[in-house]
Protein backbone atom coordinates (compact mmCIF):
# COMPACT_ATOMS: atom_id res chain seq x y z
CA UNK A 1 0.00 0.00 0.00
CA UNK A 2 1.14 3.78 -0.59
CA UNK A 3 0.16 4.94 2.69
CA UNK A 4 2.39 2.08 4.45
CA UNK A 5 5.47 2.40 2.06
CA UNK A 6 5.26 6.14 2.99
CA UNK A 7 5.88 5.52 6.01
CA UNK A 8 8.54 3.14 5.94
CA UNK A 9 10.49 5.08 3.86
CA UNK A 10 10.02 8.38 6.48
CA UNK A 11 10.73 5.58 9.53
CA UNK A 12 14.02 4.91 7.09
CA UNK A 13 15.02 8.68 7.21
CA UNK A 14 14.63 9.08 11.10
CA UNK A 15 16.46 6.13 11.46
CA UNK A 16 19.46 6.71 9.29
CA UNK A 17 20.01 10.18 11.03
CA UNK A 18 20.87 8.39 14.21
CA UNK A 19 24.24 6.71 11.84
CA UNK A 20 25.61 9.64 10.19
CA UNK A 21 28.18 9.35 12.93
CA UNK A 22 32.05 10.18 12.43
CA UNK A 23 34.28 6.51 12.23
CA UNK A 24 36.62 4.46 10.17
CA UNK A 25 35.09 1.49 7.64
CA UNK A 26 36.19 -1.90 9.55
CA UNK A 27 38.78 -4.22 8.39
CA UNK A 28 37.43 -7.71 7.35
CA UNK A 29 39.41 -9.93 9.45
CA UNK A 30 37.93 -12.81 7.05
CA UNK A 31 40.63 -13.36 4.00
CA UNK A 32 39.23 -15.00 0.58
CA UNK A 33 42.64 -17.63 1.83
CA UNK A 34 41.08 -18.25 5.59
CA UNK A 35 37.48 -18.72 4.01
CA UNK A 36 35.32 -21.84 5.21
CA UNK A 37 35.02 -24.20 2.23
CA UNK A 38 31.67 -25.30 2.08
CA UNK A 39 30.76 -28.19 -0.89
CA UNK A 40 27.24 -28.99 -1.54
CA UNK A 41 26.01 -32.23 -3.39
CA UNK A 42 22.98 -33.85 -3.12
CA UNK A 43 23.75 -36.09 -0.45
CA UNK A 44 26.72 -34.68 1.27
CA UNK A 45 27.56 -31.20 2.95
CA UNK A 46 31.41 -30.83 3.35
CA UNK A 47 33.17 -28.30 5.03
CA UNK A 48 36.96 -27.32 5.05
CA UNK A 49 37.83 -27.18 8.81
CA UNK A 50 35.55 -27.52 11.50
CA UNK A 51 37.39 -24.78 13.96
CA UNK A 52 37.68 -21.12 12.87
CA UNK A 53 38.46 -17.80 14.19
CA UNK A 54 35.30 -15.79 15.86
CA UNK A 55 34.79 -12.47 14.29
CA UNK A 56 34.30 -11.97 10.65
CA UNK A 57 33.67 -15.14 9.32
CA UNK A 58 33.49 -16.44 5.19
CA UNK A 59 31.93 -19.09 3.75
CA UNK A 60 32.77 -19.99 0.12
CA UNK A 61 29.62 -22.32 -0.75
CA UNK A 62 29.90 -24.38 -4.00
CA UNK A 63 26.86 -26.63 -5.17
CA UNK A 64 28.20 -30.00 -6.79
CA UNK A 65 24.59 -31.37 -6.26
CA UNK A 66 21.38 -31.69 -8.82
CA UNK A 67 19.14 -29.65 -7.02
CA UNK A 68 19.13 -25.82 -5.55
CA UNK A 69 20.03 -26.03 -2.34
CA UNK A 70 20.69 -23.51 0.63
CA UNK A 71 23.23 -23.18 3.82
CA UNK A 72 22.53 -22.26 7.17
CA UNK A 73 24.74 -21.70 10.02
CA UNK A 74 22.77 -22.55 13.13
CA UNK A 75 23.57 -21.95 16.70
CA UNK A 76 22.18 -24.17 19.30
CA UNK A 77 18.74 -24.71 19.61
CA UNK A 78 18.27 -24.32 15.33
CA UNK A 79 18.94 -20.20 16.12
CA UNK A 80 19.90 -19.09 12.72
CA UNK A 81 22.99 -17.02 12.29
CA UNK A 82 23.13 -16.95 8.70
CA UNK A 83 21.58 -18.16 5.85
CA UNK A 84 21.56 -18.35 2.08
CA UNK A 85 19.31 -19.64 -0.45
CA UNK A 86 18.84 -20.48 -4.03
CA UNK A 87 22.09 -21.63 -4.39
CA UNK A 88 21.83 -23.76 -8.02
CA UNK A 89 23.64 -27.01 -9.30
CA UNK A 90 26.59 -25.95 -10.50
CA UNK A 91 26.87 -22.37 -8.93
CA UNK A 92 28.94 -21.02 -6.18
CA UNK A 93 28.05 -18.33 -3.14
CA UNK A 94 29.94 -16.35 -0.56
CA UNK A 95 28.61 -15.38 2.64
CA UNK A 96 30.03 -13.20 5.31
CA UNK A 97 29.09 -13.20 8.86
CA UNK A 98 29.84 -12.08 12.15
CA UNK A 99 30.37 -15.26 14.34
CA UNK A 100 30.53 -15.15 18.35
CA UNK A 101 32.99 -17.56 19.55
CA UNK A 102 30.74 -21.12 20.66
CA UNK A 103 29.76 -24.22 19.00
CA UNK A 104 28.13 -24.52 15.63
CA UNK A 105 26.39 -26.49 13.01
CA UNK A 106 26.59 -25.93 8.87
CA UNK A 107 24.29 -27.48 7.24
CA UNK A 108 23.07 -27.71 3.42
CA UNK A 109 19.75 -28.44 2.33
CA UNK A 110 19.31 -29.80 -0.95
CA UNK A 111 16.13 -29.29 -2.85
CA UNK A 112 15.85 -26.26 -0.07
CA UNK A 113 13.36 -28.56 2.25
CA UNK A 114 13.98 -30.40 5.77
CA UNK A 115 16.86 -30.68 8.31
CA UNK A 116 19.40 -30.60 6.55
CA UNK A 117 23.21 -32.33 6.43
CA UNK A 118 24.95 -31.08 8.89
CA UNK A 119 28.38 -30.48 10.12
CA UNK A 120 29.30 -29.49 13.62
CA UNK A 121 31.96 -26.25 13.76
CA UNK A 122 33.20 -24.21 16.69
CA UNK A 123 34.62 -20.42 16.28
CA UNK A 124 36.92 -20.21 18.71
CA UNK A 125 39.16 -17.01 20.54
CA UNK A 126 37.48 -13.70 21.24
CA UNK A 127 36.96 -12.13 17.96
CA UNK A 128 37.26 -9.25 16.27
CA UNK A 129 33.79 -7.01 17.83
CA UNK A 130 35.83 -4.40 19.53
CA UNK A 131 36.89 -3.05 16.20
CA UNK A 132 33.51 -2.48 14.84
CA UNK A 133 32.59 0.62 13.16
CA UNK A 134 31.05 3.39 15.24
CA UNK A 135 28.74 3.77 12.57
CA UNK A 136 27.83 0.01 11.87
CA UNK A 137 26.40 0.04 15.87
CA UNK A 138 24.29 2.67 15.25
CA UNK A 139 23.14 1.14 12.02
CA UNK A 140 22.02 -2.28 14.34
CA UNK A 141 20.26 0.23 17.28
CA UNK A 142 18.73 1.80 14.93
CA UNK A 143 17.86 -1.67 12.81
CA UNK A 144 16.72 -3.05 16.45
CA UNK A 145 14.45 -0.25 17.15
CA UNK A 146 12.99 -0.81 13.55
CA UNK A 147 12.33 -4.75 14.01
CA UNK A 148 10.67 -3.98 17.43
CA UNK A 149 8.59 -1.28 16.39
CA UNK A 150 7.10 -3.80 13.28
CA UNK A 151 6.30 -6.29 15.95
CA UNK A 152 4.48 -3.69 17.89
CA UNK A 153 2.31 -2.55 14.91
CA UNK A 154 1.57 -6.00 13.64
CA UNK A 155 -0.56 -7.27 16.65
CA UNK A 156 -2.94 -4.79 16.78
CA UNK A 157 -4.20 -5.59 13.02
CA UNK A 158 -3.29 -8.91 13.54
CA UNK A 159 -5.57 -8.79 16.54
CA UNK A 160 -8.34 -7.05 14.44
CA UNK A 161 -8.02 -9.98 12.09
CA UNK A 162 -8.26 -13.00 14.67
CA UNK A 163 -11.40 -11.17 15.59
CA UNK A 164 -13.15 -11.47 12.45
CA UNK A 165 -12.40 -15.10 12.33
CA UNK A 166 -13.62 -15.32 15.80
CA UNK A 167 -16.58 -13.84 14.76
CA UNK A 168 -17.05 -16.42 11.39
CA UNK A 169 -16.87 -13.01 9.42
CA UNK A 170 -15.54 -13.93 6.18
CA UNK A 171 -15.25 -10.52 4.45
CA UNK A 172 -13.86 -9.24 6.90
CA UNK A 173 -11.32 -11.38 7.99
CA UNK A 174 -10.09 -11.78 4.22
CA UNK A 175 -9.30 -8.26 4.16
CA UNK A 176 -6.96 -8.14 7.03
CA UNK A 177 -5.54 -11.08 6.13
CA UNK A 178 -2.78 -9.26 3.97
CA UNK A 179 -2.44 -6.33 6.36
CA UNK A 180 -1.87 -7.91 9.20
CA UNK A 181 1.33 -10.03 7.66
CA UNK A 182 3.23 -6.77 6.47
CA UNK A 183 5.42 -6.39 9.80
CA UNK A 184 6.41 -9.59 9.50
CA UNK A 185 7.18 -10.04 5.63
CA UNK A 186 9.36 -6.52 6.61
CA UNK A 187 11.25 -8.65 9.38
CA UNK A 188 11.17 -12.06 8.67
CA UNK A 189 14.87 -12.99 8.94
CA UNK A 190 15.14 -12.11 12.71
CA UNK A 191 11.81 -13.86 13.29
CA UNK A 192 13.24 -16.58 11.66
CA UNK A 193 16.75 -16.22 13.64
CA UNK A 194 14.50 -17.55 16.48
CA UNK A 195 13.82 -21.31 15.02
CA UNK A 196 11.03 -22.36 16.55
CA UNK A 197 8.43 -19.50 15.60
CA UNK A 198 8.51 -19.16 12.00
CA UNK A 199 7.28 -22.73 11.88
CA UNK A 200 4.35 -21.83 13.95
CA UNK A 201 2.85 -18.65 12.34
CA UNK A 202 4.37 -18.68 8.67
CA UNK A 203 4.55 -22.01 7.00
CA UNK A 204 2.88 -23.39 4.28
CA UNK A 205 1.11 -26.69 3.93
CA UNK A 206 3.78 -28.33 1.36
CA UNK A 207 6.39 -26.94 4.21
CA UNK A 208 5.02 -29.17 7.54
CA UNK A 209 7.99 -31.49 8.98
CA UNK A 210 6.92 -35.16 9.25
CA UNK A 211 4.22 -34.97 12.45
CA UNK A 212 3.92 -31.29 12.54
CA UNK A 213 0.74 -29.96 13.24
CA UNK A 214 -0.33 -26.95 10.77
CA UNK A 215 -1.21 -23.58 12.46
CA UNK A 216 -0.47 -19.87 11.99
CA UNK A 217 -1.41 -17.35 8.72
CA UNK A 218 -1.68 -19.46 5.48
CA UNK A 219 -3.88 -22.19 7.47
CA UNK A 220 -6.31 -19.71 7.98
CA UNK A 221 -5.88 -18.17 4.21
CA UNK A 222 -7.14 -21.75 3.17
CA UNK A 223 -10.12 -21.59 5.20
CA UNK A 224 -11.04 -18.40 3.77
CA UNK A 225 -10.47 -18.73 0.14
CA UNK A 226 -10.58 -22.55 -0.86
CA UNK A 227 -12.60 -23.62 2.00
CA UNK A 228 -14.65 -20.33 2.34
CA UNK A 229 -16.30 -21.23 5.69
CA UNK A 230 -14.53 -20.55 9.43
CA UNK A 231 -15.13 -23.75 11.81
CA UNK A 232 -14.56 -23.89 15.70
CA UNK A 233 -11.11 -24.86 14.99
CA UNK A 234 -10.37 -21.62 13.06
CA UNK A 235 -11.28 -20.02 16.38
CA UNK A 236 -9.22 -21.94 17.91
CA UNK A 237 -6.29 -21.46 15.40
CA UNK A 238 -6.62 -17.50 15.57
CA UNK A 239 -5.95 -17.53 19.07
CA UNK A 240 -2.95 -19.78 18.68
CA UNK A 241 -1.47 -16.92 16.13
CA UNK A 242 -1.96 -14.29 18.46
CA UNK A 243 -0.41 -15.92 21.07
CA UNK A 244 2.90 -16.97 18.69
CA UNK A 245 3.11 -13.18 17.67
CA UNK A 246 3.12 -11.95 21.33
CA UNK A 247 6.03 -14.41 21.53
CA UNK A 248 7.58 -12.99 18.71
CA UNK A 249 7.11 -9.44 19.76
CA UNK A 250 8.31 -10.09 23.67
CA UNK A 251 11.76 -12.09 21.86
CA UNK A 252 12.60 -9.64 19.05
CA UNK A 253 14.37 -7.49 21.55
CA UNK A 254 16.70 -10.57 22.01
CA UNK A 255 17.41 -11.11 18.85
CA UNK A 256 21.35 -11.32 17.76
CA UNK A 257 21.84 -8.61 15.26
CA UNK A 258 25.06 -7.80 13.64
CA UNK A 259 25.95 -5.31 10.71
CA UNK A 260 26.51 -8.90 8.22
CA UNK A 261 23.50 -9.90 9.81
CA UNK A 262 21.30 -7.24 8.33
CA UNK A 263 23.01 -7.37 5.21
CA UNK A 264 22.64 -11.13 4.83
CA UNK A 265 18.82 -10.83 6.11
CA UNK A 266 18.30 -8.24 3.25
CA UNK A 267 19.23 -10.48 0.52
CA UNK A 268 17.28 -13.40 2.21
CA UNK A 269 14.24 -11.40 2.15
CA UNK A 270 15.13 -11.09 -1.74
CA UNK A 271 15.15 -14.64 -1.65
CA UNK A 272 11.96 -15.00 -0.29
CA UNK A 273 10.61 -12.84 -3.08
CA UNK A 274 11.68 -14.94 -5.62
CA UNK A 275 11.17 -18.71 -4.04
CA UNK A 276 7.84 -17.82 -3.20
CA UNK A 277 5.97 -14.57 -3.89
CA UNK A 278 7.16 -13.92 -7.27
CA UNK A 279 6.11 -17.73 -8.18
CA UNK A 280 2.62 -17.15 -6.55
CA UNK A 281 2.92 -20.00 -3.95
CA UNK A 282 3.35 -18.27 -0.74
CA UNK A 283 -0.08 -17.11 -0.71
CA UNK A 284 -1.71 -19.76 -2.80
CA UNK A 285 -4.92 -19.15 -1.73
CA UNK A 286 -5.76 -15.32 -1.13
CA UNK A 287 -2.91 -14.55 -4.29
CA UNK A 288 -2.13 -11.57 -2.18
CA UNK A 289 1.65 -12.26 -3.22
CA UNK A 290 2.47 -8.86 -3.88
CA UNK A 291 1.77 -7.26 -0.01
CA UNK A 292 4.17 -9.66 0.73
CA UNK A 293 6.43 -8.52 -2.18
CA UNK A 294 6.45 -4.99 -1.15
CA UNK A 295 6.79 -6.09 2.19
CA UNK A 296 10.03 -7.80 1.51
CA UNK A 297 11.43 -5.25 -0.82
CA UNK A 298 11.15 -2.45 2.32
CA UNK A 299 12.57 -4.58 4.94
CA UNK A 300 15.91 -5.47 2.73
CA UNK A 301 15.85 -1.29 2.10
CA UNK A 302 15.97 -0.47 5.32
CA UNK A 303 18.87 -2.70 6.19
CA UNK A 304 20.50 -1.23 3.34
CA UNK A 305 19.61 2.39 3.96
CA UNK A 306 20.91 1.56 7.50
CA UNK A 307 23.54 0.45 6.48
CA UNK A 308 24.53 2.77 3.34
CA UNK A 309 26.58 5.37 5.18
CA UNK A 310 29.67 2.48 5.54
CA UNK A 311 29.08 0.36 2.38
CA UNK A 312 28.95 3.38 -0.03
CA UNK A 313 32.34 4.59 1.83
CA UNK A 314 33.85 1.35 0.86
CA UNK A 315 32.16 0.44 -2.17
CA UNK A 316 30.59 3.16 -4.07
CA UNK A 317 30.10 1.51 -7.10
CA UNK A 318 28.04 -1.16 -4.96
CA UNK A 319 25.70 1.69 -3.15
CA UNK A 320 25.24 3.29 -6.57
CA UNK A 321 23.72 0.18 -8.02
CA UNK A 322 22.21 -1.03 -5.21
CA UNK A 323 19.92 2.96 -4.90
CA UNK A 324 19.68 2.43 -8.93
CA UNK A 325 18.18 -1.71 -8.04
CA UNK A 326 16.21 -0.55 -6.11
CA UNK A 327 14.02 1.98 -7.08
CA UNK A 328 14.00 -0.05 -10.31
CA UNK A 329 12.09 -2.58 -8.31
CA UNK A 330 9.98 -0.44 -6.84
CA UNK A 331 8.94 1.92 -9.54
CA UNK A 332 8.12 -1.55 -11.38
CA UNK A 333 5.89 -2.65 -8.73
CA UNK A 334 4.05 0.70 -8.42
CA UNK A 335 2.35 -0.52 -12.05
CA UNK A 336 0.35 -3.52 -10.03
CA UNK A 337 -1.28 -1.45 -7.39
CA UNK A 338 -4.82 -1.21 -6.66
CA UNK A 339 -6.46 0.97 -4.25
CA UNK A 340 -4.96 0.93 -1.60
CA UNK A 341 -3.33 -2.39 -2.17
CA UNK A 342 -2.48 -4.74 -5.37
CA UNK A 343 -4.35 -6.49 -7.66
CA UNK A 344 -4.55 -10.22 -7.10
CA UNK A 345 -1.59 -12.23 -7.78
CA UNK A 346 -3.28 -14.70 -10.05
CA UNK A 347 -4.24 -11.97 -12.63
CA UNK A 348 -0.86 -11.32 -13.66
CA UNK A 349 0.54 -12.93 -16.02
CA UNK A 350 3.43 -15.37 -16.87
CA UNK A 351 5.54 -13.07 -18.70
CA UNK A 352 4.92 -10.48 -16.29
CA UNK A 353 5.89 -12.72 -13.66
CA UNK A 354 9.22 -13.49 -15.31
CA UNK A 355 9.87 -9.73 -15.90
CA UNK A 356 9.28 -9.02 -11.82
CA UNK A 357 11.57 -12.28 -11.51
CA UNK A 358 13.93 -10.65 -13.55
CA UNK A 359 14.22 -7.42 -12.15
CA UNK A 360 14.52 -9.23 -8.38
CA UNK A 361 17.57 -10.66 -9.63
CA UNK A 362 18.91 -7.70 -10.42
CA UNK A 363 18.67 -6.94 -6.97
CA UNK A 364 19.58 -9.82 -5.72
CA UNK A 365 23.03 -9.88 -7.48
CA UNK A 366 24.51 -6.91 -5.98
CA UNK A 367 22.76 -7.19 -2.95
CA UNK A 368 24.65 -10.62 -1.61
CA UNK A 369 28.06 -8.24 -1.94
CA UNK A 370 26.13 -6.01 0.59
CA UNK A 371 27.85 -8.07 3.84
CA UNK A 372 31.61 -8.02 2.51
CA UNK A 373 30.87 -4.34 1.79
CA UNK A 374 30.17 -3.22 5.41
CA UNK A 375 33.44 -5.36 7.13
CA UNK A 376 35.78 -4.21 3.78
CA UNK A 377 38.01 -0.56 3.43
Amino acid sequence: MRAARTSVVAAISALATITAVAGCAQKSDAKDSDAVQVTASDDACEVSKTSFPAGHVKLAVENKGSKVTEVYVYAPGDRIVTERENIGPGTSASISAEIKTGSYEIACKPGMKGHGIRQKVSATGKGAAAKRDPRLDKAVAAYRAYTQQQADETLPVAQKFADAVKKDDLEGAKKLYAPSRVGWERTEPVAESFGDIDPKVDVREDGLEKGQKWTGWHRLEKSLWQTKKITAADHDLADQLIKDLKDWQKRVGTADITPTGMANGAKELLDEVQTGKVTGEEERYSHTDLVDFEGNVEGAETSYKLLKPVASANDPELAKELDKQFAAVVKLLDKYREGEGFVSYDTVTESKRKELSDAVNALAEPLSRLAAAVVTK
